[in-house]
Order: structure tokens, then C-alpha cells, then sequence
């Protein structure tokens, strides 16, 4: 029963995990987004009421 064996696959899945681990968070951490966020006063953030045209 060979699929028993976890030699290969244990050691597999190792190697890949290091991989990801290892490549993976450096290219996500670089990532820049082009709009950063800027914050706003309150005042920018209050709702208007809405004119209803058949009212």
C-alpha cells in the first residue's frame, strides 16, 4: 500500500508550503494601491434630504 507511505508527500508539502510562505506575503506586502485614503471631516459626511419632484 504505497499511498500509506507519507515520505514523499509529507516532504512535498512541506517544500511547497515553504514556498508560499516565503514568496507569497513579500509581493502582497509590496502591493501599492494607487488611491490612498484620506480622511474626512464630519461635516463632509452628513446626508442631504432629497427634493422629490411630484412633492
Amino acid at each position: 500500500m504505497p499511498q500509506l507511505n507519507p515520505a514523499p508527500w509529507f516532504s512535498i508539502l512541506i517544500l511547497s508550503w515553504l514556498v508560499f510562505l516565503a514568496v507569497i506575503p513579500p509581493k502582497v506586502i509590496n502591493h501599492s494601491f494607487p488611491n490612498e485614503p484620506v480622511s474626512r471631516t464630519g461635516d463632509a459626511m452628513k446626508p442631504h434630504s432629497w427634493t422629490w419632484p411630484w412633492s
